[in-house]
């Protein structure tokens, strides 16, 4: 099935508690403006307050949000979206529902032919009402409901397949492309073999990350996790293109993740195609955390950092067992040896280094909350530099965004960020000056985004809404068969611009 939608001017009676605005309507004029600024009136309430100050007095990123009259996806004028996947309604080529939860995602060139090929995480885990379909061949524990699925799309992102690449994962969560056009999903968990799964009692450990094709379902069969990249709760990985190394963020707490670096070892020529990575044993290889200091003085958490520009020298320290046989990774470390940040979050490769996200921080964390950090990691300087802060505002749920997770890096300047945080759930763009903007906003639900991405051909942002994972079939109530909060898989499509 798909949905076209193109935004219109029409007007949506939708009454913001107490200030008699369009909730909506206020949001198009707001993001204009810098992300509050309007209501706000003080700089300490923005989300990158700094850069969005010093923003031009014009429009910002697309201009306003145009309500969406379905109640799906709002957008700005001119750009306009096709649902190529929803779960529990289209199909798989196996004849299951789409499954639930779809969370990291990637595009590749379709081969042969034109159009994309995306991998989309299923963070299923369990209690959804679909979890991927254990096909056999495919599968990596029969218990798990988690995994990939790859769909195929043409020119103009008309649906043309979608089917199981990886099956029997566990709450597949966000990853990371590789220069040899894989996908690394990453699984968020910690569980091990006899931990209650999706379809059962688990049979194996989970907490890995798999390496999946977009073209040769042969290289997808059999999955067998890479090991020697730790097992801990993953969240994204980036592959350093110039390098054979990896970087890995951990979505953990008490304590607080870390950051990973994996190097590799004895491999002739380097990482150089799909594969390459199983030949690694899963001791191999040096698997590290990272280190930050500044001035010759150790930083244990990065929500110290309160100023965009914040720039901080790193190390890394060796993990002593990276498979966790007895104590978690980020245990096996004290604070005085390594950096932390809670939820650290989506990581992308872009302008030779890594961006990656810290989604919040509350006092218990450190002394200084926020809301959101976007930092970027330079490999050669060996440093690490605060791009944008979001600031704490728990009195504005909706209009200052909070809770930054997957992201991407865009080709045509700055990122955009999927928004899990609390009130209304947005895209959020920022332009190559790390000025904040308003992209999307979720008008289905309180679901977050996920997976944010864009075609190789730069015409289509692809994305999810990830839904609650009840499915449309037996959700009760006065409209049996509705599910409220489905998941979708969008391609979105409009004037793109330099975001200078």
């Amino acid at each position: 099935m798909t949905t076209t939608h193109e935004p219109t001017n029409e007007s949506i009676d939708e009454t913001s508690a107490g200030n008699g605005h369009s909730r909506r309507n206020f949001l198009g004029r707001s993001a204009a403006a810098g992300l509050g600024m309007a209501l706000a009136g003080s700089v300490e309430s923005l989300f990158g307050a700094t850069e969005a100050v010093a923003a031009p007095a014009g429009q910002i990123g697309y201009g306003p949000l145009v309500p969406d009259p379905k109640g799906i996806l709002s957008l700005p004028q001119g750009f306009s979206y096709k649902i190529i996947a929803e779960s529990g309604v289209t199909r798989l080529e196996s004849g299951q529902p789409t499954p639930a939860d779809p969370d990291g995602t990637a595009s590749f060139p379709r081969r042969p032919g034109t159009g994309s090929v995306l991998i989309n995480n299923h963070e299923v885990g369990g209690g959804e009402e679909n979890g991927v379909p254990a096909i056999p061949e495919f599968t990596y524990d029969p218990m798990a409901g988690g995994g990939t699925t790859n769909i195929e799309v043409d020119k103009d992102n008309n649906r043309i397949r979608e089917y199981v690449s990886i099956a029997g994962t566990h709450n597949n969560c966000a990853g990371g492309v590789t220069p040899w056009d894989t996908w690394l999903t990453c699984e968020e968990t910690e569980s091990r073999a006899g931990s209650r799964g999706y379809y059962g009692t688990l049979t194996k450990d989970h907490g890995y990350v798999f390496e999946v094709s977009p073209y040769d379902q042969s290289l997808n069969m059999n999955p067998q996790p890479l090991k020697m990249l730790g097992r801990f709760a993953h969240e994204a990985v980036v592959v350093d293109p110039r390098a054979d190394q990896l970087y890995l963020t951990e979505d953990a707490s008490n304590p607080n993740g870390l950051l990973y670096r994996w190097t590799a070892t004895r491999i002739t020529g380097g990482l150089r195609r799909a594969g390459d990575l199983k030949k690694f044993g899963p001791t191999e290889g040096a698997f590290e955390a990272m280190s930050a200091s500044s001035n010759g003085q150790h930083i244990d958490d990065i929500s110290r950092a309160t100023e965009a520009g914040t720039t901080y020298q790193i190390t890394w320290v060796t993990v002593p067992d990276r498979d966790a046989a007895t104590t978690p990774t980020r245990k096996q470390l004290t604070n005085d040896q390594v950096t932390r940040g809670r939820k650290l979050e989506g990581m992308w490769w872009g302008d030779n280094g890594v961006y990656f996200v810290a989604s919040f921080a509350r006092a218990g964390d450190s002394p200084v909350p926020h809301d959101g950090q976007l930092w970027f990691l330079d490999p050669q300087k060996q440093t690490i530099e605060l791009k944008l802060r979001f600031v704490y505002t728990p009195g504005d749920q909706d209009n200052d965004p909070d809770g930054p997770d997957n992201i991407t890096v865009s080709p045509f300047g700055g990122v955009m960020i999927a928004e899990d945080g609390e009130g209304a759930q947005h895209l959020v763009g920022t332009t190559a000056s790390n000025v904040p903007f308003f992209f999307a906003r979720n008008e289905s639900s309180g679901s977050e985004f996920t997976g944010p991405n864009f075609s190789h051909d730069r015409q289509t942002m692809f994305a999810n809404i990830q839904g609650d994972g009840s499915g449309r079939e037996g959700t009760g109530g006065p409209d049996e068969g509705a599910d409220p909060n489905p998941g979708y898989v969008f391609a979105i499509t409009g004037p793109f611009r330099k975001m200078r």
